[in-house]
């Protein structure tokens, strides 16, 4: 008896890995894809070239709109939607440009996860429906000048002064920074590292941009400045002690992470591919070389791992059973290959592949910043040794 052939998969998808997905994550994915070809992808070549996004608040408000900010929060006019959801719409995001994901993954896994799971009620009643909705900005002040993978020697000082704290200090390569309307800020205390909510508004709080970039133009980066600034106690974070505070809001960012390289890596390669099928040379197109060949096949291949990884871990979250180590685990892997891929592809464009006219150089360029943001390959690589061993290499 004569079983009937599977059909062709499809050239993105030869895993078919569409098949262990959800009606309802398809969904989700096809909405944020909608979005980002819409009004995203016909101008973010030349949002990076110009280094800024002209309409960012009026961007940030349709995200909201979506559903994509603090998407997978509950309460607060959060959706309280899975994390795999999340993880999808971080990879369609960051196929449009790395850039865009760092703004939704900044206010909302960053900021917004801070302010609910660490502030006080006062504080989440105060922002989060406004940052849900994208009328207000959140930023998240943790690396400093002189500080970045050791955050326990930040420099930044929250003195108590009567029912006030007054907060000194400076933070680097901040996200959102010069249009935040809130800022969480970890400072060192009498009781240890602790975070605050702080009005942008305040006097004494500056945050100069940060420019001449090569990477992540199409996204708001700046230095935060704070000079005597008085805050109510109201704006602190009442139970976070330490660093479990800051890395707990981290890991939520490295798993959007996790999925969002792979969206740079789907669209460079969706480049490549295209590219290979209609460039000829010697006569016949660049698809039919068994070089270019193995270029693409290297680079899907890498990609499926990538996606099942992503995807494992996404189903592992929801599950509640996921562990810090295995998203570093990703993160190490994902953004390493994605990169790769990036690469390969761009080889595969020649010339062209340095042109805004394709994505690859954009997605090549930002994701060099996505390697070190979040933890550095040095730092996932020592969380992954240390879970493999049990002994802490880090010092």
């Amino acid at each position: 008896m004569k079983t009937a052939r599977p059909p062709q998969p499809a050239p993105l998808d030869l895993a078919g890995i569409d098949d262990l997905l959800t009606p309802e994550e398809k969904e989700v994915r096809a909405s944020v894809r909608t979005l980002c070809e819409r009004r995203i992808q016909p101008h973010i070549a030349q949002w990076y070239e110009d280094g800024a996004i002209p309409d960012i608040r009026g961007l940030a408000r349709e995200l909201g709109a979506l559903g994509l900010l603090g998407m997978h929060l509950d309460g607060y006019g959060c959706p309280g939607m899975s994390a795999t959801d999340y993880g999808l719409a971080c990879l369609e995001l960051e196929a449009v440009d790395s850039g865009i994901r760092s703004l939704v993954s900044v206010q909302g896994s960053l900021a917004m996860y801070a302010i609910h799971r660490w502030a006080t009620e006062e504080t989440r009643q105060r922002w989060l429906p406004g940052m849900a909705s994208g009328d207000l900005i959140g930023c998240f002040g943790l690396t400093e000048p002189d500080c970045g993978s050791d955050p326990a020697a930040m420099r930044t000082r929250a003195v108590r002064d009567g029912g006030d704290w007054v907060i000194d200090g400076r933070k680097m390569w901040i996200t959102n920074g010069s249009v935040a309307d809130v800022a969480v800020v970890w400072a060192q205390t009498a009781d240890g590292i602790r975070g605050f909510a702080v009005p942008t508004g305040t006097p004494g709080f500056s945050a100069p941009a940060i420019s001449h970039k090569m990477s992540l133009r199409a996204s708001v980066t700046s230095e935060l400045i704070l000079e005597g600034v008085r805050v109510p106690d109201v704006c602190a974070f009442p139970e976070a002690r330490g660093l479990a505070g800051p890395l707990s809001c981290l890991n939520e960012a490295r798993y959007g992470i996790v999925w969002g390289a792979l969206g740079a890596a789907r669209s460079s390669l969706a480049s490549a591919l295209s590219y290979a099928g209609t460039r000829e040379q010697f006569g016949r197109p660049l698809a039919a070389f068994q070089m270019t060949q193995q270029k693409l096949a290297d680079m899907n291949v890498e990609y499926v791992k990538g996606l099942l990884l992503a995807l494992h871990l996404g189903r592992r979250k929801d599950a509640g059973t996921l562990h810090p180590a295995q998203i570093s685990l990703a993160k190490l892997n994902n953004v390493r290959e994605a990169l790769t891929i990036c690469r390969a592809a761009r080889t595969i464009l020649g010339a062209n592949g340095i042109s805004l006219e394709y994505p690859v150089i954009r997605h090549m360029n930002n994701l060099e910043s996505v390697l070190t943001y979040e933890g550095t390959t040095e730092m996932h690589t020592l969380v992954v040794g240390q879970a493999m061993t049990g002994i802490p290499a880090f010092r």
